[in-house]
């Protein structure tokens, strides 16, 4: 007899109710606008006299959006065996983080993101992703207004790959992630070149072309192109790549058994019930009492 085939069910540790969609969408439009908002903005002498503090602006500003969905995630959706999960793989990769230290682009965050997200669901991937790159900012020092355009774009990272195909398993399942690895690699590393590129053309020293206040949109995104490549693409945004596909491809058939069976155990989906204990009545005439109640009555009796 063969061995029953492997359950395609997929498994989410944070359910995504249709308000929780809704608000992720919305958080995600905002976030994304707060990364390409130089590309559309209209130059203006009003808004030149506030360029300076246009990036601390939108970087207190960010937080708020993150806090917004991770408040309306975890909302009714989130129990003690997800929570536990979530804190556990958050810090692994936040002890993950530190071996690569970005060095030539390898950073060893973004393939437990990645597989975290394929099997406990997207808004758990959503979560993991601002919450590992937060833990990770703290044990290395790293907090600064970069910060919460990390978490968002780790965040969707997670969400990414907890959307992907749920049926694929096996090798195909290997090399998909492989695939999403590498296009997360760099989608990651556009997002966060975004988020600085604009505010460089008066630096000293500047390596590409800068940014053009007021220019068509396509241009300026084409001159982010060249920017991109001459400045990280071939470095950090290409060794990121080739850390997240080989260490999906390497360890990613072992980790991805032990967290389904990990999973399992903690069964997110299954419905808790509390049945209230009811007490069995004897049928059938009474019984006639034993030998040993009927020496105790008889002790207890008074004398006449």
């Amino acid at each position: 007899m063969s061995p029953p085939a492997p359950s395609t069910r997929h498994t989410s540790a944070i359910r995504i109710t249709p308000r929780t969609a809704l608000v992720l969408t919305i958080a995600s439009i905002a976030g994304l606008a707060m990364f390409l908002w130089p590309l559309f903005a209209s130059p203006s002498p009003e808004s030149a006299a506030h360029s300076g503090d246009a990036p601390l602006i939108f970087a207190v500003t960010l937080p708020f959006v993150v806090a917004v969905v991770l408040a309306e995630m975890t909302s009714g959706g989130l129990d003690s065996k997800a929570l536990a999960m979530l804190g556990v793989l958050s810090a692994i990769n936040a002890a993950l983080r530190p071996l690569g230290a970005g060095t030539a682009g390898i950073e060893t965050v973004f393939f437990m993101l990645v597989l975290a997200g394929r099997v406990f669901g997207p808004g758990f991937g959503f979560v993991l992703g601002c919450t590992s790159l937060f833990a990770s900012a703290l044990l290395t020092a790293g907090v600064g207004p970069w910060l919460p355009f990390q978490m968002l774009a780790s965040a969707w990272v997670g969400l990414g790959a907890g959307l992907l195909p749920k049926r694929v398993r096996g090798r195909r399942e290997i090399v998909m992630l492989a695939c999403y690895g590498v296009f997360s690699a760099y989608a990651f590393g556009f997002l966060l070149n975004m988020w600085f590129w604009p505010f460089l053309a008066d630096a000293p020293g500047m390596v590409g072309p800068a940014f053009v206040p007021g220019d068509a949109v396509l241009d300026n995104l084409h001159r982010f192109f060249v920017f991109t490549v001459l400045t990280s693409t071939f470095g950090w945004d290409t060794g990121r790549a080739i850390t997240n596909c080989v260490a999906i491809v390497l360890v990613g058939p072992a980790v991805l058994a032990a967290l389904r069976r990990a999973a399992r155990k903690a069964a997110f989906e299954a419905p808790i019930v509390f049945e209230p204990v009811e007490r069995v009545e004897p049928v059938g005439p009474p019984q006639p009492a034993t030998a040993t109640e009927t020496e105790t009555e008889t002790a207890h009796q008074p004398c006449a």
